[in-house]
């Protein structure tokens, strides 16, 4: 998507678009601090998988398929199942689950865009190197929760809504549309509702408490609405391109629609039609960072680079604490035949680390470093690429390169050196490192 991710790890897919998390981060921040839990430390990811399925994991993780969301009907459903998650995250529940011990996905994150996702669908080599941030997801399989922790998890969900002056009756209506999967074998069910057990006792039970809370009646804004339809309309448009023509047909002058068929024209690689559709979106919003963001990486994954930095410039501007545009413009400024430009490009790749620890953005500096001809920065930033995804021996080999060719005692060299010691280094490279005194210096 926009800003956005994507690889594919035993059949999960983990995406990133800035977009999308600023509307899910609307959502859940609100009940998040009802909960007593900081927003800042709530991880949350978005799936790319079509099944309907959320979790709730440890190091306070939380994570939504593409295909719940699309599911719900309104943002008030969202945020009922936000709240369920939440309520297993305050209530501990992950660490309680004897499921997380059978837990171990190996799933790789992606942290460039989803206007990258086509350039990818193309290259699958590089897509399988991005390998991403196994602490994160060491145990993120299988969640099974008790019927007495979901039921928890219900009470609690609702308190927390009613405690934002919202309603809870969403989360009803979610479990009521899938209250047929009660009776299907487990192996038929929804993943959510194998590791969330539903019962038309539950719903009842839950039922009977919202209609009793004084924001019961409560109805979404028309701001709230329109943002979960363009959501719902960028996830459509970037993973199920040529449904998204057909479900936001010609006739559909809503800006979520125009916005899909946009998006969708892009990844059928239809770029002239796509471009001709973003600009008279912009014309119509000309301050709206995420138009220009899919401008310029439709530009630049068509390869015209030159044509692509103006509209990334502009997202950045808009939007410049968002990190994913800048490794955007940072991509495309060293990609250009300028030196000047290149070293701006690695400027903006460090600036976006420092809000965000993006592997991609560390294997772009290397590229970038690499190419201006600092062969130690570029070594030291695959070794932290390689260390960000948790690749530690190709991490240690990496920074022991570097060690050897970076200034002793500089900033660069002794993090090279942390590296090492941090990732699992062998008995001859302790002993290569106690030669030159680096232990005992640390």
């Amino acid at each position: 998507m926009g800003a956005t991710a994507s690889a594919q790890a035993q059949g999960i897919a983990l995406l990133r678009d800035t977009e999308i998390e600023e509307i899910l981060h609307e959502q859940a921040d609100p009940v998040l601090i009802a909960a007593g839990l900081d927003p800042k430390d709530v991880t949350i990811l978005l799936v790319g998988d079509k099944s309907l399925n959320a979790f709730a994991s440890t190091g306070q993780v939380m994570g939504f398929n593409t295909g719940l969301i699309l599911e719900t009907e309104n943002p008030n459903q969202l945020k009922g199942v936000m709240a369920h998650e939440t309520g297993h995250l305050a209530g501990a529940h992950p660490l309680r689950s004897e499921d997380m011990l059978k837990a171990g996905l190996r799933p790789m994150l992606l942290t460039m865009g989803l206007g990258v996702l086509a350039l990818l669908a193309g290259a699958p080599d590089a897509g399988a190197m991005l390998i991403g941030n196994s602490g994160y997801f060491a145990q993120l399989g299988a969640l099974g929760y008790s019927r007495e922790q979901e039921g928890r998890a219900d009470q609690a969900a609702v308190g927390f809504l009613e405690k934002t002056g919202q309603s809870s009756l969403g989360l009803v209506e979610f479990f009521d549309k899938f209250r047929y999967q009660e009776v299907f074998q487990e192996a038929r069910r929804f993943p959510y509702f194998r590791s969330h057990p539903l019962s038309s006792e539950r719903i009842e039970l839950l039922r009977t408490r919202v209609e009793s809370q004084s924001h019961y009646a409560v109805v979404d804004s028309p701001e709230a609405l329109a943002k979960h339809q363009i959501m719902k309309a960028k996830i459509d448009g970037f993973t199920s391109p040529q449904a998204a023509l057909i479900k936001y047909g010609e006739k559909d002058t809503a800006y979520p629609a125009r916005y899909a068929r946009a998006i969708a024209y892009y990844r059928l690689k239809d770029i002239d039609r796509s471009l001709k559709m973003v600009d008279a979106l912009l014309v119509e919003q000309p301050d709206n960072a995420y138009l220009w963001e899919l401008k310029g990486q439709m530009l630049f994954e068509f390869a015209r680079t030159r044509e692509a930095e103006a509209p990334q410039r502009r997202s950045v501007a808009l939007k410049p604490n968002a990190p994913l545009l800048r490794i955007n413009l940072g991509q495309t400024l060293i990609n250009l035949d300028d030196p000047r430009k290149r070293d701006e490009g690695i400027d903006e790749l460090k600036r976006a680390l420092l809000d965000d620890e993006i592997p991609d953005a560390w294997r772009l500096l290397a590229q970038a470093y690499d190419a201006r001809g600092d062969e130690g920065l570029a070594r030291l930033a695959t070794a932290e690429y390689y260390y960000s995804v948790g690749g530690l021996n190709e991490a240690r080999s990496f920074a022991m390169r570097a060690r050897g060719l970076l200034d002793k005692d500089t900033i660069s060299w002794r993090r090279a050196t942390d590296i090492v010691l941090t990732a699992n280094p062998s008995d001859e490279d302790l002993k290569d490192l106690a030669k030159e005194g680096a232990i005992l210096h640390r």
